[in-house]
């Protein structure tokens, strides 16, 4: 039985190591499943599953964990710089602006709390009030700075992540328990604070809208599809027809006869005109039709569509298919023929099976993961490039988080000029960064394990609750005070604002719940 043996607890063994971490990893995503009160920690219970493997002597080469540990935070913050990179520096314009400042506000009011404890408690060290910190935040790419600054400097006092373990769990309830006493303490009427939305978002007309269509009008009975749109003089789509209980793609020369159903996409400020001129809005189920057809986003990632406009490319004529709208950082936009295309768009496009194949053969529709590893290595570059500041001894790093981080948010936004292909699907996205966060939480907790329940039970464990708690509510209900009072900023909006400032998704998940709509996300 040597190899049992060897297998389950020999930390130089590769496989010893794989299946820790596989254990790990999947045990600690099961129970992030679990609710309590309708709260879930998410990945997070990697990091306790960890710590407990760690306590009962289940670790690996230290050098190996290291490894592992930041591997799996260049892979997190590199995924997360690529998703945010494209609207990074759109969202500083107009009230984006305002709800900036008040994230910093928060971010600048945590620091504060943080190092008053420090300084009125006096027992406890810097870095693991950082831990606290981060851990009353909830934010774990933070950890995972204050780790890599604290590798430049050599520390090698207790493990901070004891102190992020201690202040998690109030840290989530904290944040949660902020937004409902915001609500009571402001007085806040929830149906107003709705009216007050639907109010700001009604001028939102570059939306495309999507009609179901039966046509009523006597007058185009009989006329072309093209004939139609002069007669309209306004943009729009018209996707897919219903003649005779056969279901097909128009196009110029198709035409319309009294009692046809036809899907279409239109600008939101042009709907009430294109249902006054065809007909009524009707209930219709497309998947009923004689002819598969499908309809399907393409990622656009060839460099050579970037910059043309949609028209040009005459996808109806050629290929019997209709781009319905484009989906850029985010945000659905009308499938306007002047549209310029971009390295990155998501198309929406109609037709059968086979022509929608052709089609995403010429916009590319594959990743590239060779940028990934040129902006993680680009980043490392960054990220190790010393600066030095006068009176600080040592010099500055943004270190393996910061660096690939910023690199990239730069080539998110900028990369399709240099004809990089940056984009990835969402999907791709969150896997590589769930890869990344659990591996970078089952190394920190195996690592700490060892020193845990001694800090805990012996040491300043339950201060550290105690102090984590103050770090994150303080500075919510101040800024929630400042927003709502001073700021006017919606209650919802507000919602979204403080569980983004504290990149927290239960709070999010709440926020979402209790709003019904979409403006916390």
């Amino acid at each position: 039985m040597d190899w049992l043996e060897s297998l389950l607890w020999d930390p130089a063994s590769v496989a010893h190591i794989v299946c820790l971490y596989a254990f790990v990893i999947s045990v600690g995503v099961l129970l992030g499943k679990i609710k309590i009160f309708g709260i879930s920690l998410g990945v997070t219970f990697v990091l306790f599953t960890g710590i407990l493997m760690g306590h009962f002597g289940f670790t690996g080469e230290t050098h190996i964990l290291h490894f592992i540990r930041e591997f799996g935070l260049i892979l997190f913050v590199f995924c997360i710089g690529l998703q945010v990179g494209p609207s990074f520096f759109s969202s500083f314009k107009k009230g984006g602006m305002t709800l900036n400042m008040l994230a910093v506000g928060i971010v600048v009011l945590n620091i504060a709390v943080a190092l008053g404890i420090y300084f009125i408690d006096g027992g406890i060290d810097l870095p693991m009030i950082v831990g606290i910190l981060y851990g009353a935040v909830t934010n774990t790419p933070g950890l995972g700075a204050a780790q890599e600054a604290l590798n430049q400097l050599n520390y090698t006092g207790d493990p901070i992540a004891l102190g992020y373990a201690c202040a998690y769990p109030l840290g989530v309830v904290g944040i949660i328990g902020s937004i409902i006493a915001i609500r009571y303490i402001c007085r806040v009427n929830l149906k107003k604070e709705e009216d007050e939305l639907s109010t700001q978002t009604s001028d939102m007309k570059h939306m495309p809208h999507m009609l179901h269509l039966e046509v009523r009008n006597e007058s185009i009975d009989g006329k072309k599809l093209l004939q139609i749109k002069e007669f309209m003089g306004r943009p729009f789509v018209c996707s897919r027809i219903r003649h005779d209980g056969h279901v097909s793609i128009p196009n110029q020369d198709t035409e319309f006869h009294i009692g046809d159903q036809v899907f279409i996409v239109c600008s939101e400020e042009d709907a009430e005109a294109v249902i006054a001129f065809i007909g009524k809005e009707i209930q219709v189920d497309w998947e009923k039709q004689d002819m598969p057809m499908v309809s399907r986003r393409i990622l656009v990632t060839k460099s050579e569509i970037n910059g043309k406009k949609l028209g040009s490319l005459h996808f109806r004529s050629m290929y019997g298919v209709n781009v319905t709208r484009i989906n850029r950082s985010g945000m659905d936009l009308f499938a306007d023929p002047n549209l310029i295309l971009q390295v990155g768009d998501r198309v929406m496009v109609v037709g059968q099976q086979d022509a929608v194949e052709r089609v995403a053969g010429v916009l590319g529709n594959q990743l590239n993961i060779v940028t990934i590893f040129v902006g993680i290595f680009l980043g490392i570059l960054l990220g190790s490039l010393p600066i030095a500041f006068p009176g600080i001894p040592t010099p500055v790093k943004l270190g393996l988080a910061g660096g690939p981080l910023v690199v990239a948010i730069l080539i998110g936004r900028f990369g399709h000029k240099l004809k990089l292909v940056t984009y990835t699907t969402m999907s791709a996205n969150l896997m590589l960064r769930e890869i990344g966060i659990v591996l970078f939480l089952a190394s920190v907790g195996i690592e700490a394990g060892e020193h845990f329940v001694q800090t805990v039970v012996e040491g300043s464990g339950l201060s550290y609750v105690g102090y984590g708690f103050l770090i994150t509510v303080i500075p919510l209900l101040i800024i929630g005070m400042i927003a709502r009072f001073y700021c006017k900023v919606n209650y919802f909006t507000l919602m979204g604002l403080i569980a983004g400032s504290n990149t927290d998704p239960p709070a999010l998940a709440y926020a979402n719940q209790a709003s019904g709509n979409d403006a916390p996300a």
